[in-house]
């Protein structure tokens, strides 16, 4: 599951990215987390994306419920473009050109 989180600021981009590392710390430590990346758009550096992969839907809920998550990412994840964010992944072609379908999980 991927989750792009995307934020526009007015200002204070050191403010920013400290809090934006600590609620990726946070979240990192949780179980099924697999990865996550704080990136900054070249054309308008007001713009900002965090992103981070899970093993499921399940462990990215589960990952808000925890107290760590909640101190750190959830006042920046609030902070937020109000759209959605949380993607099922349904293809993904490895580096040498191989496709990987997965069928949707949704009901």
């Amino acid at each position: 599951m991927l989750v792009v989180t995307r934020f526009v600021l007015d200002g204070d981009d050191e403010g920013f990215v400290e809090r934006a590392h600590a609620a990726l710390g946070a979240l990192a430590a949780c179980p099924g987390y697999l990865r996550g990346r704080l990136a900054r758009a070249f054309d308008d550096p007001a713009h900002w994306s965090i992103v981070t992969e899970w093993q499921s839907v399940g462990a990215y809920r589960r990952a808000l419920s925890n107290f760590d998550v909640k101190m750190h990412a959830t006042p920046l994840l609030a902070q937020s473009l109000d759209e959605p964010s949380a993607f099922e992944e349904l293809a993904e072609v490895a580096p040498g050109g191989a496709l990987t379908v997965t069928a949707s999980d949704r009901a």
